[in-house]
């Protein structure tokens, strides 16, 4: 990787929206980065669940999705596609990775979703499907974060399968060991204050 060493990669870290960042697309947003180079950044939302099952629009994926068994809405791009992200126990560990899966960092991996689905079942913790992703260009993100739009958190594997979605954003504010914590007892509403 020219250019960019591995220490400032931010992949398989959290963007937890500020409640400066005025983009509704991720008010209380919690991203999950899945790529992060000088060509750009992708990631999905962890926490915006859609009314549509799993087993709607991916036969044979349904059973293996964790509770809510529903489609999330990884964010503004592609809205069209999917995106499997699963954890893999033992995932981090020097074990070859099961067919179909691509670590991302640590237990957290992408999923081939053309592959069949029992080949996998079995090495499968957490199972998530995100329709559309998060992008940034070259530079976006850091000037971002520069604005101070996005606090980067370090990710936990049940992040990616909590089965409370809308506490997660506090949740994980809350777990940080800064004044970060504080942040989560805000309203949603700054003007109540």
């Amino acid at each position: 990787m020219s250019g960019m060493t591995e220490v400032s990669s931010l992949t398989g870290r959290l963007l937890v929206a500020t409640p400066a960042l005025a983009d509704p697309n991720f008010d209380h947003a919690v991203v999950l980065l899945l790529d992060h180079d000088e060509e750009g950044s992708l990631g999905v939302v962890l926490n915006r669940p859609t009314p549509v099952d799993v087993g709607d629009i991916l036969e044979g994926w349904g059973d293996l999705a964790g509770e809510p068994g529903v489609v999330f809405q990884g964010g503004p791009v592609s809205l069209d596609s999917a995106l499997g992200v699963a954890v893999v126990p033992g995932g981090a560990s020097g074990e070859a990775a099961p067919l179909g899966w691509r670590r991302v960092h640590g237990a957290i991996g992408l999923v081939d979703l053309e592959a069949p689905p029992e080949l996998l079942a079995s090495a499968l913790g957490s199972l998530r499907i995100f329709a559309g992703y998060a992008g940034w260009g070259p530079g976006q993100l850091e000037d971002e974060l520069v604005d101070g739009a996005w606090y980067v958190v370090e990710s936990e594997p049940g992040d990616v399968s909590s089965p409370f979605p809308e506490r997660l954003w506090r949740e994980v504010l809350r777990r940080q060991r800064s004044e970060l914590a504080m942040v989560a007892t805000y309203p949603d509403d700054p003007s109540l204050n």
